[in-house]
């Protein structure tokens, strides 16, 4: 699935920044974000205009970075809080090891060449108890009722709910206590995943009984690992930010 506009992506993400502003003491705690990848800047300016939610609405300030390949930022997106980096989001910012609270990326993922240095690369860059926010289209989906199987150009991987966890997990993300969501017949994944203490591991050699083991994964998907010795997506029931549970075995 590919947006035709700026706009049509901009309302796409407000179906989770939404649910992000409805936490004040959560919106209230960030002083930084980044947005990889982050085209015109639609989402970068919902950041930077974030006020809190009383009677008397008082300016949430918070500094906002965004990277990507092109400016495409036009002059009516721009904002004293808000700076621009002409950068691949794939290559570490060695200015902003550890400074961002939030990390943020919608629909725009899917173009790594290499998905887990690249998330590992977003940890270092993440500070203590940050988050990251993650939107990528699944490739591989069913329609009327038969498998469809979709590519765009600069996309060379096939993401699912499973392989997504598998990279978010040895990349030192914290899945356990993360929020997931991926709605039937939705080409889109969400994930919502804390930094943890656990630094990126080698992917070689970091297995899913590891990362279970070092309470990296969801409860469900650990169980499903333990008894399965592989992670099932039927297996998983995960929650999302609005406190609804996706229970994948009923889809």
């Amino acid at each position: 699935m590919r947006f035709t506009t700026s706009q049509e992506s901009h309302r796409h993400s407000l179906q989770t920044l939404d649910a992000l502003y409805a936490y004040d003491d959560f919106m209230e705690s960030i002083s930084t974000v980044v947005d990889l990848g982050c085209g015109t800047g639609d989402d970068l300016m919902w950041w930077a205009t974030r006020t809190t939610r009383d009677d008397n609405p008082i300016s949430l300030d918070i500094k906002c970075t965004g990277v990507d390949i092109k400016n495409n930022i036009s002059s009516t997106t721009r904002h004293a809080n808000l700076v621009f980096q002409n950068q691949d989001f794939e290559e570490i910012i060695p200015t902003n090891n550890g400074t961002f609270d939030i990390l943020w990326c919608h629909d725009a993922f899917q173009y790594c060449i290499n998905p887990i240095k690249t998330l590992s690369q977003w940890w270092h860059m993440a500070s203590e108890n940050s988050m990251l926010i993650l939107i990528v289209p699944q490739t591989t989906n069913i329609s009327q009722k038969q498998l469809a199987f979709t590519q765009s150009s600069g996309c060379y991987y096939h993401h699912t709910l499973v392989s997504l966890i598998h990279q978010l997990a040895v990349s030192g993300w914290d899945c356990k206590d993360g929020f997931f969501m991926k709605k039937p017949n939705d080409p889109w994944i969400h994930a919502a995943v804390y930094k943890s203490q656990h630094a990126p591991l080698d992917p070689k050699t970091a297995d899913w009984h590891q990362l279970a083991e070092m309470g990296l994964l969801p409860d469900s998907a650990a169980h499903s690992v333990y008894t399965h010795n592989q992670l099932r997506q039927q297996d998983l029931v995960l929650p999302w930010l609005d406190k609804s549970l996706n229970v994948m075995g009923k889809q």
